[in-house]
């Protein structure tokens, strides 16, 4: 398994925060071992949430800093939130 390609700049609390790229975002996923739908589902997007995923993958809109937070969670890259 190859490294994670996510900017640093991505992964801090939400005042100092950069939106990832749907590259990154792609990658959170593949972290996680979730699909968009399972991905949808974790963070309560509800039944079409798959398709805000791919949105957000897409770059057609933004992840909210929330999703992004529990989604790098779930990841396994830590509680981004929390100051250090």
């Amino acid at each position: 398994m190859s490294d994670p390609n996510i900017r640093l700049e991505c992964l801090r609390p939400a005042k100092k925060w950069e939106r990832p790229t749907g590259e990154e975002i792609r990658e959170v996923l593949r972290l996680a071992e979730l699909t968009g739908g399972g991905a949808a589902r974790k963070v309560g997007l509800g039944q079409k949430g798959d398709r805000t995923v791919r949105r957000w993958i897409g770059e057609e809109t933004h992840i909210p800093y929330a999703a992004w937070a529990l989604l790098c969670d779930m990841a396994g890259l830590g509680k981004i939130w929390e100051e250090s």
